[in-house]
């Protein structure tokens, strides 16, 4: 068993390990539960070792993170009366600890949540650092709000029933704080499985790195934006396919595109590692895209600072900056990035 504390802003533990659900303190009050319908056989077993009988299952997957299901989860939590000191237990992968999250931060003006995160997604990202938040058809994650858990229980036991490509797709999240934090150990991906003798202390690793930046820069005003490497790009490839594309996938993706920014600004050729991570990952192949395909998403992407666009761009490991970037680089590194896809047969050819 792995355990974390966050310090700031607001205290909590994250547990990691087989046994974690054994070590949630009683609830002081109502309760109430909400899951990812696919985690059912979890969530219920939560729901029965902490005596929580309102109990709310929703299709996980971005869906969920919309205006409409955000609507209908707090209309339940009303229609059950659910008063300000009842805690919103959320049971599923990223997006269920997004909306989840969000939720609780905003019934009743705010009531306090545990997650417990089924996904490598969840584990090493979601659940972590008080991001929560829906998506708008105009753009991902454009609705949210800073609220943190009283606790994080990651039960690795549910790792298990995962397809194996969502088991993978989480961990480039823990690449990447590789990246950001010049970790070599967490680049090395390749052998973890969710029977991986070694995956526990991987994650909480990957955890911590994730806790360091969000304990000194809690709301994002400087350096936790470097936790947005790979995410510029790879969230408007999510919009322009409708998610269809998956969120880690889509961030790995991005993280090439990074590595081709850093290296015609004068950096360290991160590509080799970037490409062993898509090779081992395998993701679905990307239409043929043009630049002026994303622009528009790119254009709505929160991370805007006035009318500029930032990019994290990776110099080397450990050394990162946040700047915007001039129109001509960015295009000719999107060229470079297509070549690299063709290269690495991830483009579908056109009919």
């Amino acid at each position: 068993m792995q355990k974390l504390e966050v310090r700031e802003p607001v205290p909590y533990p994250i547990l990691i390990g087989e046994g974690a659900l054994k070590k949630v303190p009683p609830l002081a009050g109502p309760a109430a539960l909400l899951f990812d319908r696919k985690v059912e056989a979890f969530a219920l077993e939560v729901a029965e070792a902490l005596g929580v009988r309102a109990r709310l299952g929703v299709e996980g997957g971005e869906e969920a993170k919309s205006l409409k299901v955000y609507g209908e989860v707090l209309s339940w939590l009303a229609e059950k009366g659910l008063p300000r000191n009842a805690t919103l237990l959320v049971v599923g992968g990223g997006t269920l600890t997004d909306l989840g999250g969000f939720v609780a931060a905003t019934y009743l003006r705010g009531v306090p949540y545990l997650a417990f995160p089924t996904t490598t997604l969840a584990i090493v990202d979601a659940s972590v650092g008080g991001k929560t938040g829906i998506n708008l058809p105009e753009g991902k994650n454009l609705v949210g709000a800073f609220h943190f858990p009283q606790g994080v229980y990651a039960e690795l036991e549910a790792l298990k029933t995962l397809p194996l490509p969502t088991f993978k797709e989480g961990l480039v999240e823990a690449f990447k704080h590789g990246l950001i934090a010049g970790d070599e150990a967490l680049l090395k991906v390749e052998d973890l499985t969710p029977q991986s003798p070694r995956l526990e202390a991987f994650l909480a690793r990957a955890v911590a790195v994730k806790v360091g930046i969000t304990e000194e820069d809690p709301l994002e005003q400087g350096k936790r934006r470097l936790l947005n490497l790979g995410h510029t790009l790879g969230h408007a490839l999510e919009a322009k396919t409708r998610h269809a594309l998956p969120h880690g996938m889509a961030v790995a993706y991005g993280l090439l595109f990074a590595a081709l920014l850093g290296r015609a600004l004068g950096g360290e050729d991160l590509l080799p590692p970037v490409r062993r991570l898509l090779g081992w990952l395998s993701p679905p192949p990307l239409p043929r895209l043009a630049w002026e395909d994303l622009l528009p998403y790119l254009l709505r992407d929160k991370k805007k600072v006035s009318e500029s666009l930032l990019w994290v761009v990776p110099l080397a490991p450990g050394r990162l900056e946040v700047r915007p970037l001039p129109e001509d680089l960015l295009r000719e590194a999107f060229g470079r990035w297509q070549a690299e896809l063709v290269a690495l047969g991830l483009e579908r050819p056109e009919p």
